[in-house]
């Protein structure tokens, strides 16, 4: 063979092989088509033609060698999945399909394809292996899965679908799986702006090209903020005031919408209007919890349960409800009083505890049912009803004026706390026009009939008078007068200066009387005093003469004794003289015989002498001898007696 021929069966060879992977390549062209969406008759003419195509392709080539064979399958291997439109989707991915071309268009003002028309498709791509979408005609978009975080929620705005109303502001709800299906939210009428339903935590595939999801995240973007895509949670002890922004217009003469049931405490929007919702306030309220509420729909105010102290009832005056119902009966002509539920004020009042109560709607008025201390005096009590009350200027019989403090005492019980509000509006009203005109009055009137003085001297009887007069006057408002006290009474300054001086002359008149009165009592108490003394001393001498009586008795008794004593011992005594001088007679007798009387004489004389120490010869005697110094030599003599004696007494 020679070369020239070898070159011509090679570019033989080469171009029959490329002839057939054409026939190949239009074959899966063709099945690509057929693969695609679109009316089952061209899916069919596109699908025979694929057949025939491939097959006499495949044909050709196997029956060529096999080198056309291999190039075919190294052809298929890596063009077949471009050739057929093979789209692989992720499972957190979403395919949006974008249609290049089509046998018609997009009506004008639609932007997403239902039935095959050219541009974005209403169909996604779930996650998976897809067929059929050529390059040539499809491009899909593989966008990622709308997420909502727990705790939030998202909104979604549609960019196709059919015009909201002009009544409403947001489009109505279409069962659409979240909006996950944009076929049958289009078909099924889905509008075309701020939707009414949201999207709770979860995962979405949504198709983005008709649906745009707003979350948190992306809430500045869309001239909103986080807090708004949060799950709205009332707190504990809260009360969630709901204003509704989408809804008919509330009736003439209401300031609320009414109490619409089955809606999920706004959760399902829907649901809301369709019963018949009305557009702003709203008598229902929210309750501690948390909610999924659309930011565009209601927005919610939370305020602090209403707490009615322990000793005190509220009164409800409610500005919505049923018709006006007046249930207070005949006798009671100075207000009206409603069942629960109706306007008006409610004939039965809330008790002690915490009330979830919508304060925008209602207002509620404390009324203490413990006794209740008014003062007109300078001070206030810690309720501060008497904040105004001041001291109460009369005027008196003889034309003084002067103040005085009074404190009434009230009650009101708790049956009869709805019909003091709604005679009076409050108990501030109470007290400012009834109390103090009934009390203010009272006083005025009854000082005018009376002098200052007899005011003050009879003031416990005015305060019985007071307090019976005060009690009748409250009965007719429903109110218990506990009791009336008058306080500190602050008569004319002149008047009482007289008063004083006065009181101050009778008291020192008194005091004069009293010390006059002392003073005759002392001396009485002298008088009887020294009486005491002189009876005392009457007394003593009475009795000293008694016992002189008794002494003198007792000395002449003594006397008597002595006298009688003496006498014997008188007689006694001149016996024993007798003897004694019979006994010296007898010795002088003696003596005289023996001695002779005179020597006997001598004798006695010189004993009684020496028996009374007198001397018979001189210490000292002087005589006139010559040669001697006389008297020197007796003072001499002296001196040495003495010193002599006073040695020897020593």
């Amino acid at each position: 063979m020679s070369a020239s021929f070898a070159s011509t069966l090679v570019s033989f060879s080469f171009a029959g092989a490329l002839a057939h992977l054409l026939l190949v390549a239009l074959g899966l062209i063709l099945a690509g088509l057929a693969l695609a969406p679109r009316a089952a008759v061209w899916r069919a003419v596109f699908g025979v033609g694929a057949l025939l195509t491939l097959g006499s392709g495949l044909g050709l080539a196997l029956a060529s060698g096999w080198f056309e064979a291999t190039a075919l399958v190294v052809f298929g291997a890596i063009f077949a999945p471009l050739l057929l439109g093979i789209v692989v989707i992720r499972e957190n991915q979403v395919g949006i399909v974008i249609k290049k071309f089509a046998s018609r268009n997009l009506p004008p003002g639609e932007l997403i394809a239902l039935h095959g028309e050219a541009g974005y498709q209403a169909d996604t791509l779930p996650p998976g292996l897809h067929y059929g979408y050529g390059f040539w005609q499809f491009r899909v978009a593989k966008v990622p899965m709308t997420i909502v975080p727990q705790g939030e929620i998202a909104c979604v705005v549609s960019a196709a679908g059919a015009q909201i109303p002009p009544e409403r502001l947001l489009a109505k709800v279409i069962a659409c799986d979240n909006f996950q299906d944009a076929r049958a939210f289009l078909t099924a009428g889905g509008e075309k702006g701020r939707q009414l339903g949201i999207l709770t935590a979860g995962s979405y595939r949504i198709n983005p090209a008709l649906f745009t999801v707003i979350t948190a995240d992306l809430a500045a973007d869309h001239e909103m903020v986080r807090a708004q895509l949060a799950v709205t949670r009332i707190q504990p002890d809260m009360v969630g005031i709901v204003t509704t922004l989408d809804g008919k217009p509330i009736e003439p003469g209401d300031i609320a919408g009414g109490l619409i049931h089955d809606h999920d405490n706004f959760q399902n929007a829907q649901s809301f209007l369709e019963d018949g919702g009305r557009r702003g306030l709203q008598e229902q309220v929210l309750l501690s919890g948390a909610w999924n509420l659309n930011p565009w729909f209601v927005a919610v105010e939370q305020v602090p349960m209403l707490n009615i102290p322990i000793g005190s009832v509220g009164v409800v005056i409610s500005f919505v409800g049923l018709a006006h119902e007046d249930v207070s009966g005949a006798a009671f002509k100075h207000g009206d009083l409603v069942n629960v539920g109706h306007k008006g004020v409610w004939v039965t009042p809330l008790n002690p505890g915490k009330h979830p109560i919508n304060t925008r709607i209602m207002r509620v008025e404390l009324v203490p049912t413990t006794n209740i201390v008014l003062n007109w005096a300078n001070r206030s009590e810690a309720h501060h009803y008497d904040e105004k009350l001041n001291s109460i200027t009369v005027r008196s019989k003889d034309g003084f004026a002067f103040n005085l403090d009074v404190s009434q005492l009230i009650h009101v019980g708790a049956l009869d706390a709805p019909k003091v509000i709604s005679r009076l509006g409050s108990m501030q009203n109470l007290v400012d026009h009834a109390l103090q005109p009934i009390v203010g009055n009272y006083f005025r009137n009854s000082a005018q009939h009376h002098t200052v003085l007899d005011f003050l001297n009879a003031r416990s009887d005015r305060q019985v008078e007071a307090a019976a007069h005060i009690r009748t006057a409250l009965a007719a408002y429903d109110v218990q007068a506990i009791d009336t006290l008058i306080g500190d009474i602050t008569p004319p300054v002149e008047l009482m200066k007289t008063q004083t001086d006065r009181k101050i002359a009778e008291e020192e008149k008194k005091t004069y009387e009293t010390q006059e009165l002392a003073q005759r009592q002392r001396q009485e108490l002298v008088k009887a005093t020294a009486l005491a003394n002189i009876q005392q001393q009457m007394v003593t001498a009475d009795q000293g003469v008694r016992i002189a009586e008794l002494h003198a008795q007792s000395a002449i008794r003594a006397a008597s004794g002595e006298a009688e004593s003496t006498k014997l011992r008188a007689v006694g005594e001149a016996d024993a003289i007798r003897a004694t001088g019979n006994a010296k007679a007898e010795a002088y007798r003696a003596g005289v015989e023996a001695l002779g009387a005179p020597n006997y004489t001598v004798m006695q004389l010189m004993q009684t002498l020496a028996d009374k120490g007198i001397r018979l010869v001189p210490d000292v005697s002087v005589t006139g001898a010559t040669g001697g110094n006389g008297l020197l030599d007796s003072m001499l003599a002296l001196v040495v007696r003495e010193k002599a004696d006073s040695k020897k007494a020593a």
